[in-house]
């Protein structure tokens, strides 16, 4: 079955093909294998093989083979890096920059993104988002929260909103108007099932 086009970025065939070049164009100083991207997009490797075939063919990233991996790198010397770059930081942006953010900070459970931008990922019609909304599920200090919101707004170029909640008030099945809103409105994974210390 065809996939819809992402209504993100309708130039994109599909989100897998977003999040693909995010992470690459975001991260431009790292190498992946098929593996790590499949994991980091949430799609299947066969999806990221194709993908990357495509990639390559159209000259957007660089390859090179260490033993049987495939590692794979945006090409950011040809013309269309920059705009492509600048692009995919106000559209697919948050799924790339602030799952790193959030992972190098204790006590993070989980974490997601909510509001216009998850609705506009899950292809819910509506304007381009103006910020992002961020769900964080346990007890992080909130200077931290802070500064990796900072931190993503200078790449995202847009305001970056996170909001904190304990993993019981998370998990309870009753109360919270806010958190049975959250539930009944899409919902893009950061993080999901961390354990912490």
């Amino acid at each position: 079955m065809r996939e819809t086009p992402p209504l993100l970025l309708p130039l994109f065939r599909s989100n897998a093909v977003g999040e693909l070049l995010a992470w690459l164009y975001l991260h431009p100083e790292k190498e992946y294998s098929t593996t790590d991207l499949a994991r980091q997009a949430g799609v299947s490797q066969p999806t990221v093989s194709r993908e990357m075939d495509r990639f390559a063919a159209a000259g957007l990233t660089k390859e090179r083979r260490h033993g049987n991996l495939r590692l794979i790198r945006a090409d950011t010397d040809t013309i269309v890096a920059k705009p492509l770059t600048d692009l995919l930081a106000v559209t697919f942006g948050p799924a790339a920059i602030l799952p790193s953010l959030l992972q190098s900070i204790p006590g993070v459970n989980e974490a997601y993104i909510y509001g216009s931008w998850a609705a506009r990922h899950a292809n819910q019609t509506g304007p381009p988002p103006r910020d992002i909304d961020v769900l964080v599920v346990g007890s992080p200090d909130e200077d931290e929260l802070y500064d990796a919101a900072r931190s993503a707004e200078r790449v995202l170029g847009r305001e970056v909103n996170i909001s904190r909640i304990s993993p019981t008030s998370w998990n309870s099945d009753q109360g919270d108007p806010f958190v049975m809103s959250l539930r009944s409105k899409p919902l893009h994974p950061l993080i999901q099932n961390r354990r912490t210390s």
